[in-house]
């Protein structure tokens, strides 16, 4: 299932040295420094790391996270802002917006920039993973857990985080609610992808794979629609890629659905609700082409050269000639001029956010060292430092080399 999934880039950061000479007073406060650089540098380094696992990713941000919550809570007792929450400046890049950097200087921002990066990274763990030539069951349970670690955090920065920060959002940028909206839905949606590639492997009842296919489609009917007032060309490219995924669920609704019709002696209804299945695959078809010519953001998925995708088509052809076969010979039953109206509701297999906390303040930053930081000393000003500290280099992220397509199917 290589390029099955469609991966905006990683955010780009700019280095940070946690310098801060004279305002840091004592040798505990300076080890704090000096470990926020090299923990941070030592995160970074895991987003192109082939041979990242969660576990590693895991450990690399709860050992950044836990240091940087020292310049976020309040550690004197009070509830004012902690003293060095403005203290340094941190550039980020947006994964819609190209080498534009937005700058704050807010240690909040630099948590649910890096945080939203850790996302993204578990999402193309999960597509790496799911690219494999034979996927187990353990990776295929791997995949889907990363799917819904991501929309974790996504939801967990919306909706506790992001609120906190002094500067909001621009528009189109990472951590406004339609992105970010967008980014947690389409995890839930992918999640359940592979949710519907198992029922579908263990021959599930019919009723339950048309469920979970209606709930998938409406969920990137939902990524769509929230992207739909942003500026074509740095969405126009992620949308193509959503509505292709939409109809293709859509498609695979009615196929199941009109199996389950049939299985009810409704023959006529049955053959309607496979005609809007060809309908709905032959769209996903056309928007698989449309998408592959849409210039934008990240890479390019190839979802329609997938045995995933081909393997429906050959699915609706059969059932439908089957149906049509037997409301010759037995059932002649009326064929409906409108298609049956989908209420399914899947009682099994949603995919739901998993809930994420950062980690609790590292042990090194007490309130004893806290009481250390001087701000009176002043910090050399940022605006004297070399501009090539300041530089945003883009992510130069690993390639994901095609495998042999075994169709999904979990071994």
């Amino acid at each position: 299932m290589t390029h099955w999934f469609h991966r905006n880039p990683l955010k780009a950061t700019a280095p940070v040295s946690f310098n801060l000479y004279g305002v840091a007073g004592s040798q505990a406060a300076n080890k704090i420094c000096n470990d926020l650089r090299t923990t941070r540098a030592r995160l970074l380094e895991m987003f192109t790391d082939t041979t990242c696992n969660p576990e590693i990713m895991k450990n690399a941000t709860d050992a950044y996270f836990s240091l940087l919550q020292g310049f976020i809570a309040s550690l004197d007792g009070t509830t004012q802002e902690n003293k060095l929450r403005f203290i340094q400046n941190f550039k980020w890049t947006d994964t819609l917006q190209g080498n534009i950097p937005s700058a704050q200087q807010d240690a909040i921002f630099e948590l649910v920039s890096m945080a939203f990066n850790v996302a993204v990274w578990h999402t193309k763990f999960a597509s790496r993973l799911a690219g494999k030539e034979n996927v187990t069951e353990v990776e295929a349970k791997d995949v889907h857990r990363s799917l819904k670690i991501a929309a974790g955090i996504f939801k967990h920065l919306k909706e506790v985080h992001i609120p906190r920060l002094i500067t909001p959002a621009e528009k189109g940028r990472d951590l406004e609610p339609r992105v970010i909206d967008t980014y947690m839905v389409q995890c839930q949606a992918e999640a359940q992808e592979v949710t519907i590639a198992r029922a579908i492997e263990l021959k599930h009842n019919a009723t339950l794979i048309a469920a979970l296919a209606f709930e998938t489609a409406n969920f990137y009917q939902k990524a769509d629609h929230a992207l739909n007032t942003l500026e074509p060309e740095c969405s126009s490219k992620w949308r193509k890629y959503l509505q292709l995924k939409q109809h293709f669920y859509m498609a695979y609704a009615y196929c199941y659905h009109g199996q389950t019709l049939l299985a009810s002696d409704k023959c006529g209804e049955s053959i309607r609700s496979l005609q809007e299945a060809e309908k709905c695959y032959s769209r996903a078809e056309a928007l698989c082409k449309e998408y592959r010519q849409t210039k934008g953001p990240g890479s390019t998925a190839k979802p329609s050269e997938q045995l995933f995708f081909t393997k429906l088509g050959g699915l609706i052809k059969n059932t439908l000639q089957k149906c049509e076969r037997e409301n010759g010979f037995i059932y002649f039953h009326k064929v409906p001029a409108e298609a049956p109206q989908l209420e399914l509701k899947a009682s099994y297999g949603l995919a739901d956010p998993m809930s994420f906390e950062f980690p609790a303040l590292s042990e090194q930053c007490t309130p004893e060292v806290y009481a250390t930081f001087d701000l009176t000393k002043g910090v050399r000003d940022e605006k004297a430092k070399p501009k090539q500290e300041e530089e945003v280099k883009p992510v130069k992220e690993p390639d994901l080399k095609p495998q042999k397509d075994t169709g999904c199917v979990i071994s």
